[in-house]
């Protein structure tokens, strides 16, 4: 799809997300800045049953949507134009309103309470019918809000009594754009919670962990709806976690960095290697094993996870991780602390704070108006919160560098063979786009793309045409060989896909289209990638009983292409990428 369609909200012709109606009933009400009543700071929390239903059961809807979209950046981006950015609007969507599960879950929700001990305290989860169980916003951190805004994540005071675990928390405050109004809808800066779904209630039973990152460009989304999905049927345990979005989570400030010890910023990250904390220390008692935890995730939630399982920290904390269209840098060179401290101070100026107290004492609302008109050094504004920020703490060092480590553990990489329509979709936006960022290189770079003439050359009936395969190696895919690369050189084993397939309704396949076959219900001749993400997140190896065989990389090339005939694999150098190096 272009890059600038019209809006037609999180599934075209679908209507609204599904979480505007099942998460009516959750915890959406409370200040949008401050705590919710029941928040983590609470004491003994009782939730009141669902108000849409008067048999007090809680809704639950039949399908799901995980849509994560990029919004659109102001109004023309032209050559010269003060914002100039490569994509025209800046890519409308990430992963654009994709139908990923149709869950025949039939069973009232809260069919039979259920209890689980935690380091702090005890929670009340559903029992559903198929003997499986939830639990649902779960918190992990203290609130980040007041004094806590722009800090590391505290660890969650004890409570007495007994929790309801029932809804899931509030998304992360974020600004609608349409796609994503139900999250913003019910959004708070109280919103690190995560929820747990196992197939069956047996602590102690040692079942894989799976623990998802949501995406949207880091400034959207939620986690809400995920374990819903039938990969719990694979016999994991499938956590969806939070983290801070946008200058929420991502923000430095010279002021920060001397409280903080030297280094701020990246909050979100270290959000989620709190709830992966959380994981090893409770999981267990949720049927899990905290020794073996795949952490996955998609677009900004896919770069978010590969940073986080670079970080030292993160190393000790999960034993794997899946990438899906979004790699450790997007392709883009990281940013440095200083550059990122610059923001800061933007934002602070903007806002007229002269102090951290008159920063963490500014709505939160006010906040998101500020930041949308800060920039940073990169050539599309639109993916401000998704360059990753060397801090010297979380990050030590560059992600090229990280890669290149030999403890970084294994590694599923890929993505779609279209991704987003940057450009505008335009060949002389593109054409633009390259002469700025090639130099002299440049007629060579569109004569590999066949954007040296006018019109450019016919498409590729799967990865589209010339600007959608620039676009797309320039982002995804050639970041991915690129990570394969050096995780291959560094000794480390690591497994590349690219889904050819459209997900079911698309016209072509796109950003975000390998969600309906993670997270569905599989169907025969559909591509098998929950098979292959169970099988990995079991034994370390996506091979498994009755899957034809994905090769690891060994400098060859290697990866596994899901096409409409079924995955086959393939192997040689992407000779466009020799272009694109940064993972």
């Amino acid at each position: 799809m272009a890059a600038d369609r019209t809006d037609q909200g999180p599934c075209p012709g679908r209507g609204r997300d599904w979480r505007g109606r099942a998460l009516d009933a959750g915890r959406g009400g409370g200040s949008r800045t401050g705590g919710l009543p029941g928040h983590a700071d609470a004491g003994p929390v009782v939730r009141s049953p669902d108000p849409g239903r008067p048999d007090g059961r809680r809704s639950r809807a039949g399908q799901f949507v995980l849509p994560h979209r990029l919004r659109h950046r102001g109004p023309e981006h032209g050559p010269g134009s003060r914002r100039h950015s490569a994509s025209r609007g800046l890519v409308r969507w990430i992963g654009g309103a994709l139908l990923v599960a149709a869950l025949a879950l039939g069973a009232p929700a809260l069919a039979d309470p259920v209890r689980a001990r935690t380091t702090s305290g005890v929670l009340v989860g559903e029992r559903r019918a198929d003997g499986g169980v939830a639990f649902l916003g779960v918190p992990f951190a203290r609130p980040p809000v007041g004094e806590r805004r722009w800090k590391p994540p505290q660890s969650v005071a004890a409570w007495s009594g007994e929790r309801a675990a029932s809804a899931s928390g509030p998304a992360c405050l974020q600004t609608s754009r349409g796609w994503n109004a139900a999250d913003a809808a019910r959004a708070s800066e109280d919103c690190l919670y995560l929820d747990v779904r196992s197939p069956s209630h047996a602590p102690g039973a040692k079942l894989p962990v799976m623990v998802w990152v949501h995406g949207g460009a880091n400034h959207a989304g939620s986690g809400a709806g995920t374990v819903e999905s039938s990969l719990v049927d694979q016999g994991v345990v499938l956590v969806s976690v939070q983290y801070r979005l946008g200058v929420f989570g991502f923000l430095s400030h010279p002021d920060l960095t001397r409280e903080q010890g030297g280094a701020s910023g990246n909050y979100a990250l270290m959000d989620i290697l709190a709830a992966l904390g959380w994981v090893r220390d409770n999981i267990a008692g949720f049927g899990g094993d905290p020794a073996n935890v795949t952490l996955f995730g998609h677009s900004a939630g896919g770069q978010d996870a590969g940073l986080v399982m670079l970080s030292p920290r993160g190393r000790e904390l999960a034993a794997r991780g899946i990438l899906q269209s979004g790699m450790p840098g997007f392709g883009f060179p990281p940013r440095s602390l200083r550059q990122n401290e610059a923001i800061g101070e933007d934002l602070a100026r903007r806002v007229g704070a002269r102090s951290l107290g008159d920063l963490r004492r500014i709505s939160g609302d006010d906040l998101l108006k500020a930041a949308d008109d800060l920039t940073a050094p990169l050539d599309d504004q639109g993916f401000i919160w998704t360059q990753a920020v060397v801090d010297g703490a979380v990050l030590p060092k560059a992600p090229e560098a990280l890669l290149a480590d030999p403890g970084v553990k294994p590694m599923i990489v890929g993505s779609s063979a279209r991704e987003i329509a940057l450009f505008g979709g335009e060949p002389e936006r593109a054409r633009i786009w390259a002469s700025q960022a090639f130099g002299t290189r440049a007629p060579q770079v569109l004569a590999a793309y066949g954007l040296d003439r006018d019109p450019p050359a016919a498409a590729d009936p799967v990865r589209g045409d010339a600007v959608m395969q620039l676009a797309t190696d320039r982002m995804f895919r050639c970041p991915a060989a690129t990570t394969a690369r050096l995780r291959h050189a560094a000794g480390g084993r690591i497994w590349r896909y690219e889904l050819d397939v459209a997900a079911p309704g698309q016209a072509a396949v796109s950003h975000g289209s390998e969600l309906t076959y993670v997270f569905d219900r599989p169907v025969e001749g559909r591509p098998p990638m929950q098979a292959y993400w169970a099988a990995f997140a079991r034994t370390g190896d996506p091979n498994g009983p009755g899957l034809p065989p994905w090769p690891a990389e060994s400098g060859a090339g290697e990866r596994l292409v899901f096409a409409a005939a079924g995955p086959r694999a393939q192997k040689g150098q992407e000779t466009n990428c020799r272009f694109h190096t940064r993972p």
